[in-house]
């Protein structure tokens, strides 16, 4: 179902602490074993990979295979471009989507959008996301309209054009698991499959298959790449055929 745009932008943070809850019992001992990781700021790990090469858009399909624990802050599993610092002249911009579960709140497919000089916005754009639920989800730069971005959901687009000034040909696309402590001492769990991931080779689509770059494994988190045996199984294996797929999760 595609959501007016204008009507739902939220910024991120604010909808994150107002569902973030406190940890308690033994969990400063437990999140020794996780989180606080080296590819983000404190309280953000990762599980993931990113691209070989400079691409024009991301997709794939994520599916949750476990129960989300979210003990404080949010979990996710999303692909996207950007990031903190990586815009012309170090401005942060990025565009992401993804199925992300909070604190008391059903787990849902949400696009996260930041703009040159502006705060993070995350809009929700499809609730109730059941384990064991797929959605294929894409962020694509528009066919003749360079730095213009859109998301789509399954097959669909869900979002107005978004401009990212100076985007075009410049990042190497990302997908990962997420967790976010909340500030906390917390470890959060989680378990996301990420299937037919591809990247465009042009502007609109063109798409191949992704090639796993950077590797994203924070402690106490897990990426194992999947391939497909006979009758279409998924199997754990050290080298895969196209398209690319993989498991992340908390161990």
């Amino acid at each position: 179902m595609r959501y007016p745009f204008v009507c739902i932008l939220l910024v991120v943070v604010a909808a994150v602490a107002a569902l973030a809850g406190a940890g308690g019992g033994n969990a400063e001992a437990n999140a020794q074993a996780c989180g606080d990781g080296a590819n983000g700021p404190p309280g953000y790990a990762y599980a993931g990979h990113q691209a070989t090469q400079v691409s024009h858009g991301i997709r794939a399909t994520i599916t949750p295979i476990a129960p989300a624990n979210v003990a404080s802050g949010h979990v996710a599993g999303w692909i996207g471009v950007g990031g903190p610092g990586q815009g012309a002249n170090g401005q942060s911009l990025w565009l992401q989507v993804g199925v992300a579960s909070m604190p008391n709140t059903p787990t849902m497919v949400y696009t996260e959008i930041t703009r040159g000089g502006q705060e993070p916005v995350f809009v929700p754009l499809l609730q109730g996301v059941n384990v064991g639920e797929s959605h294929t989800v894409a962020v694509l730069e528009m066919a003749g309209k360079p730095n213009w971005w859109r998301v789509w959901l399954d097959g669909k687009a869900v979002t107005e054009p978004v401009l990212l000034e100076n985007s075009t040909n410049r990042w190497r696309p990302i997908a990962t698991a997420e967790s976010w402590n909340g500030g906390q001492p917390v470890c959060n769990a989680f378990a996301f499959r990420f299937d037919g991931v591809g990247v465009a080779e042009a502007t609109g689509g063109t798409w191949r298959p992704f090639t796993p770059g950077s590797r994203f494994q924070d402690r106490g988190f897990e990426v194992k790449r999947l391939s497909l045996s006979p009758g279409t199984q998924r199997t754990l294996a050290g080298v895969g055929p196209a398209p690319y797929a993989f498991e992340a999760s908390s161990v």
